[in-house]
């Protein structure tokens, strides 16, 4: 990787950085300052839409032609809903923006209200960051008491409230028609569209969904411009018109088995092999990487021999992973069990999902329950295939559920037994030499959390 200036994190070392008075001391607002002055909410979406900008949250899905579906006609209101939900497993990078620089996400945010026309922004926070939401709570304090929030925002025409309201730590709404549901006082049960948020969401209005990191990205494309924005990261393939490209910064977490842990920057596009060791220090105790998770866990795995696939928008798909999801990098060393990573993920997703579609509600449940049953010495070589039928029936890829939930469930299954298969069939017969070959049905694994 050529030599990189940080953007995201670039405030992150610096004095009181979590102030207004230290946010301004860096040139912060300066930008929004500017905007109000100069550009029309539809030149920022302009921009924001010229800039090849794609949500960071999971699905990659172009933020401009996002907000270009709202009814340009409607008499309002209309909401920006900030996803600050983050509870994909292995992924920290909006906590990291929250906690160090909360006054870089209310610009990004208030911006992003004025291209949209939103006049209140619901920020829903994860419960289990409570340092983030001291940290923005007392910053929307000091911009309401700047001017920077509230009626006729310096002196302009635009006014906007934002609110914090915290979830109850639930996985499925980082889906964002179940992040509608919770902060309308419903069960989170997603939505089935459309409508989309963008004609009927929040309280049945208009309503932007954006990632934290996403309009973190916003004011820098509007104080550097479009052309340094699309400068950076993997440009358009010429001979794919459907091929946006994967542009601009990014924010890598890099966890599990690796010497320096930790939230890095970098120019979206760069291979996993150079994340794991140019960020992450390389694996731990001088050991061999056998598989990484490289968007955070409802990506899938990489196998070692694939770690060279770039973190990209396509790259992961390439690699029959989901997609690169958050960036979310989880490394597991040569010791590491498959069978191990397998479990924990059938676990999680059984356990998160909202029970909604049956599809999912089952399929996550019995997968689990046959992960169990290999786990404590009594699989079949058949439940890999059974593993691998519920893991291509479930989702919104094979169009059985309203959410993807299922399809973030099924992705480790699906890489795991398809790219180390050996290794279940081993452990499946070492744990169960006189059982493993058999074809009827067994009973279920006494004791089972499922």
């Amino acid at each position: 990787m050529p030599e990189y200036e940080p953007v995201l994190l670039a405030n992150l070392s610096k004095p009181d950085i979590e102030t207004l008075k230290g946010y301004e001391a860096q040139g912060g607002y300066r930008t929004l300052r500017r905007v109000l002055k100069e550009l029309s909410p539809s030149e920022v979406a302009a921009m924001v839409r010229a800039s090849g900008l794609r949500g960071r949250g999971g699905a990659g899905f172009l933020t401009g032609l996002k907000w270009s579906f709202l009814p340009a006609d409607h008499p309002g209101p209309r909401y920006l809903c900030v996803n600050a939900d983050e509870s994909e497993p292995g992924t920290f990078s909006n906590r990291v923006l929250m906690e160090g620089d909360p006054h870089q996400v209310l610009e990004g945010t208030i911006l992003s209200a004025y291209a949209t026309g939103a006049s209140t922004a619901y920020i829903y926070l994860r419960f289990e960051y409570p340092l983030c939401f001291r940290r923005l709570q007392a910053a929307i304090d000091e911009c309401y008491g700047a001017g920077l929030l509230g009626k006729n925002i310096l002196g302009s025409d635009f006014s906007l409230d934002i609110y914090i309201h915290r979830g109850a730590a639930a996985y499925v709404c980082g889906e964002e028609t179940g992040l509608i549901e919770s902060l309308e006082g419903k069960r989170a049960w997603p939505r089935i569209k459309p409508p989309f948020p963008a004609v009927e969401g929040l309280f049945r209005k208009p309503t932007v969904v954006n990632n934290v990191e996403t309009l973190a990205c916003v004011t820098h494309i509007l104080d550097r411009g479009v052309d340094w924005f699309r400068s950076i990261g993997v440009p358009p393939k010429p001979n794919d018109p459907r091929d946006p490209g994967s542009l601009g910064p990014k924010l890598y977490c890099v966890s599990g088995h690796v010497n320096r842990p930790g939230c890095y920057e970098g120019p979206l596009g760069l291979p996993c092999r150079e994340v794991i060791e140019r960020f992450g220090g390389g694996v731990w105790k001088n050991r061999k990487a056998k598989a990484a998770v490289p968007g955070g866990l409802s990506t899938g795995l990489l196998a070692a021999e694939e770690l060279d696939t770039p973190l990209d928008f396509d790259g992961p798909v390439r690699a029959g992973c989901l997609g690169l999801g958050t960036a979310g990098v989880i490394v597991f060393d040569e010791t590491y069990s498959m069978i191990d990573f397998l479990h924990n993920s059938c676990r999680f997703f059984a356990h998160e999902s909202c029970g909604q579609c049956t599809p999912c509600r089952e399929g996550t449940y019995w997968a689990l329950s046959m992960m169990e049953r290999i786990k404590a010495g009594r699989g079949r070589l058949k439940d890999l295939d059974l593993l691998l039928e519920i893991a291509d029936s479930i989702g919104i890829i094979p169009g059985t559920t309203i959410c993807g939930l299922a399809d973030g469930a099924a992705w480790p299954i699906k890489t795991a037994i398809r790219k180390f298969r050996h290794e279940f069939e081993d452990y499946i017969r070492r744990t169960n030499p006189q059982g493993y070959a058999a074809t009827e049905p067994v009973a279920a694994c006494t004791g089972s959390s499922a």
